[in-house]
């Protein structure tokens, strides 16, 4: 099983961020504890980050192919990126948006995702933890199928 994670604009700069509502892990720990846990699972993991709408989309495109599922954190695409949207509902793979703060207990732009009804499962509030969670639910997901 191939698992692609794909994070959007600013989780580059995590550890630096506010701490209060990302933690302060980077996002190169939040990877590495990934990697192992998926290690453990005996799936792999390839992650892309990018700051630009168009690379997500260029890779999501790219990579879908070679892919069993996804887990998206598309930050602040998240709330109005619909060319996103299509690339991602395109791939037909189940997906998992993750975010890290808990955006129902912030900005009122914050609540609205553009992947509304298209994701498996959203996870959020648990920081880099709901990565290892979409992760998990993912691998239990694809296992029911087959």
């Amino acid at each position: 099983m191939k698992i692609l994670v794909i994070n959007g604009p600013n989780l580059n700069m995590l550890g630096k961020r506010d701490s209060s509502q990302y933690g302060t892990e980077t996002l190169a720990q939040i990877e590495e504890n990934v990697r192992k846990k998926a290690a453990d699972l005996g799936v792999e993991v390839s992650f892309f980050q990018s700051n630009h709408e168009g690379a997500i989309i260029d890779r999501l495109q790219s990579d879908a192919g070679a892919s069993d599922c996804i887990v998206i954190n598309a930050g602040a695409f998240t709330h109005f990126s619909y060319a996103i949207r299509d690339a991602i509902a395109d791939t037909k793979l189940p997906f998992i948006e993750v975010h890290l703060s808990n955006v129902h207990e912030r900005e009122e732009f914050r609540h609205k995702s553009v992947f509304e009804g298209l994701a498996a499962e959203v996870i959020v509030g648990h920081r880099g933890k709901g990565y290892i969670m979409a992760l998990e639910r993912l691998v239990k997901l694809l296992s029911k199928k087959d």
